[in-house]
């Protein structure tokens, strides 16, 4: 029987919000990581709404709503910030474009914001900015797949989100694979190179499906930004180290952790070009690994950071080793700040991220 485009792609496919709520560990009192990755690219987001975004093709007369879509918009309040922005920014483009035709209006803004359906949309909606200048709407379900009607969307951006997984390769599920990872939790500190290997080939598979999802749903002319960041998750290995103790101690087995992968891979830039020229239906307008200064890791703020990453990770690590074992984990990781400061010192380059901008072609 064909499978229904609406429906969920795979069953083995797994969710994993940002923590809920407002509290201590949320992602909305613990996501400045993702504000200043945000921050970083809001001029390279103008530029590329000034120079690649063609108005005029895309709106008329009869036709004179732009819509965005923020892919894996989380709870906020980042979010909000970057849909504000990039409308003021199309607002500047309309008023050189069309300086001089008094025949077009204003357009009106929707922004459609997307994330799992187990993301906190109350949460989202409650601090909804009141003097926002757009129309909003939910959209729940995943990115890997369809979400809007053909033809709909003129502007998609997504911040620290396209480095998910739909789902763990199958291969480091399997103990006799060669890309069993045995003993680390992600790929980075992995020397095996059948572990990279397999999540590359899953990011490739997840990003066809993602980038022939966004074809039907993009006009011609649209513009999609995807915005990466890469090596805060270098700090992983301090989250897996806090395992190994637990297992040396007797607390937890080791069958556990040696079964447990992080489901996220980083794409670099020659990664990026593959998959879309593969695809064919978007041209890269642009593509750079840029570096955004953060004061987080500037500092060697150990503890921020490892905070700011437990409220992006916890639901990973709760799905597999529930809530008990996580806690004490990240409680673990968290007592490690000096040893994490002084490794920050001595060994990490400034933050890089991807910077991507396709047009529909």
């Amino acid at each position: 029987m064909k499978k229904n485009k609406y429906q969920a792609l795979d069953k083995m496919q797994r969710y994993f919000p940002m923590n809920a709520g407002d509290g201590a560990y949320s992602y909305s009192r613990n996501s400045q990581l993702q504000k200043e990755v945000l921050d970083g690219a809001k001029e390279m987001v103008r530029d590329a709404i000034a120079e690649k975004l063609d108005i005029k093709s895309l709106l008329s007369a009869s036709i004179n709503t732009f819509r965005i879509v923020d892919l894996g918009c989380s709870v906020g309040p980042n979010t909000f910030s970057a849909m504000q922005h990039i409308v003021e920014a199309v607002k500047d483009k309309y008023h050189n474009q069309f300086s001089t035709d008094s025949t077009i209006n204003v357009p009106e803004f929707q922004v459609f914001f997307n994330d799992h359906i187990t993301n906190d949309f109350n949460t989202l909606f409650r601090s909804l900015p009141a003097d926002r200048s757009y129309f909003a709407s939910g959209v729940p379900g995943s990115f890997h797949g369809r979400l809007f009607p053909s033809g709909s969307i003129h502007f998609a951006h997504s911040s620290c989100a396209i480095h998910w997984l739909s789902k763990l390769p199958e291969e480091l599920l399997d103990e006799k694979s060669p890309a069993w990872n045995k003993g680390l939790i992600h790929y980075v500190d992995a020397s095996n190179i059948a572990v990279v290997n397999a999540y590359v080939a899953q990011f490739d598979k997840d990003m066809e499906v993602f980038l022939n999802s966004r074809a039907e749903e993009i006009v011609p002319g649209g513009i999609m930004v995807l915005v990466s960041p890469f090596s805060v998750y270098r700090l992983l290995k301090f989250f897996g180290s806090s395992l190994t103790d637990m297992v040396n101690e007797g607390m937890l087995d080791e069958s556990l952790v040696d079964a447990f992968n992080v489901p996220v891979y980083f794409p670099s830039p020659e990664d990026m070009t593959k998959v879309v020229e593969k695809n064919g239906c978007f041209s890269i307008e642009r593509i750079d690994l840029t570096y955004s200064q953060s004061k987080l890791v500037d500092e060697a703020d150990a503890k921020n950071l490892m905070t700011n990453l437990r409220a992006v990770l916890e639901g990973v690590f709760i799905s597999h080793f529930e809530s008990k074992i996580t806690d004490e984990a990240f409680a673990r990781t968290i007592l490690k700040s000096e040893e994490i400061s002084a490794w920050m010192k001595a060994n990490y380059e400034k933050p890089c991220q991807l910077f991507v901008v396709l047009k529909r072609k």
